[in-house]
């Protein structure tokens, strides 16, 4: 099977569509903590569809784990691990910034440092990508990418400074621009951690192809690895906060306290403060809702894995294409949520034009690989 980038763009838009949207569940859940629906819907993202999916698309899947080198296995489940941290402070973002802003920032340092250090590491990045007219084209389609990213970020400095605390706040209810900075720095920087892992995975996606995976298909087995250390972190995480706000209980029981309903700023949904008076928690529907954000988060990497196999001897350029897509999906999400609504119109102008650079840039990469297969 011959590479084919453009259907690879496509596929890394379908994982961006995925990504962009997973968050929107959340916000139907009701009177649960933010550790309680995190890492329900982080059972189903990092563990139960990721092995579901390798289980019935991979071919002898626990062999292929079997044969794997330990240093192998360690290095993508360490990357994992890392990601984590990043993964779990992902969701801060969003409570602080929303789903456009938060997205911009967190991913603008991710596609950067995802995208450029795995070849810098492999000590390929002069020949491969300095070096040939391809490389050299993927290149600014990655600047290209960043300067997107950069706009989206303006729109949303620019949408902070015009609106007062009051609208900020009726959507996103606990907005706050300069911890949600932090939060989103540090976010992206490790959540780029997640390309490392991938890129450690490849003897795994080597021998699920002598297995007979399906080349569209191979990385799957290599994402149970990585998925692992994620899961990981964010369990730890969870737990202390489960431990420390006394919420594990949410788990198994429908009614909660008056005074921890008013009191709970992690409720999502602008219902949580309108049913504060009610102690019925809708259990079924917050388990749902959970599980669903899950399965659609995990469906990024499933389109992610995909496409890699798309992109040919340039794969690296996959981690450009998903953060960009990610990026125009969830801004997208922002602007039908009426994240953007008082913003003025120079604001609403210059979140156009990121998006219109932002889709540029992935058929720039597309282009660019595409011109490395005719090589």
């Amino acid at each position: 099977m011959n590479p084919n980038p453009f259907l690879g763009v496509f596929f890394h838009w379908l994982g961006g569509l995925a990504s962009g949207s997973f968050y929107v569940p959340y916000r139907f859940v009701r009177h649960w903590s933010w550790e309680t629906y995190w890492l329900v819907g982080g059972f189903f993202s990092w563990i139960i569809v990721p092995w579901t999916m390798a289980l019935i698309l991979v071919p002898d899947l626990g062999a292929i784990l079997s044969e794997t080198p330990n240093r192998t296995l360690f290095w993508a489940y360490f990357f994992g691990l890392m990601w984590g941290f990043g993964g779990l402070t992902f969701g801060l973002t969003m409570r602080y910034l929303g789903m456009s802003l938060g997205m911009a920032v967190a991913l603008g340092y991710c596609a950067a440092f995802g995208t450029l250090m795995p070849p810098i590491f492999d000590g390929t990045f002069g020949s491969k990508v300095l070096g040939t007219d391809s490389g050299q084209i993927i290149l600014a389609g990655v600047g290209v990418c960043l300067l997107g990213i950069f706009i989206a970020g303006l729109a949303g400095v620019s949408k902070e400074r015009e609106m007062s605390e009051e609208q900020k706040k009726e959507h996103i209810q606990e907005f706050d621009f300069w911890k949600g900075i932090l939060v989103a720095t540090f976010s992206g920087v490790m959540s780029s951690s997640f390309a490392y892992g991938l890129a450690a995975g490849d003897p795994i996606k080597a021998l699920a192809l002598q297995h007979g995976a399906p080349v569209l298909w191979q990385g799957l087995a290599a994402l149970v690895v990585v998925l692992a250390g994620g899961f990981t972190t964010n369990f730890v995480w969870c737990m202390i906060l489960h431990f420390r706000n006394k919420s594990g209980y949410e788990y198994f029981m429908r009614n909660k306290s008056r005074v921890s309903l008013v009191a709970e700023p992690r409720s999502v949904g602008a219902a949580a403060a309108e049913d504060a008076g009610s102690l019925r928690v809708p259990m079924s529907w917050n388990y749902l809702f959970s599980a669903l954000a899950g399965t659609i988060w995990y469906m990024q990497f499933f389109f992610y894995s995909m496409g890699e196999t798309q992109m040919g001897k340039y794969k690296f350029s996959s981690w450009t294409l998903h953060m960009a897509s990610i990026i125009i999906f969830s801004t997208l999400w922002g602007i039908a949520l009426k994240e953007w609504k008082g913003a003025s119109t120079k604001t609403k102008a210059l979140i156009t034009l990121g998006l219109a650079v932002l889709v540029a840039s992935t058929l720039v990469v597309g282009y660019g690989n595409y011109l490395g297969t005719q090589q």
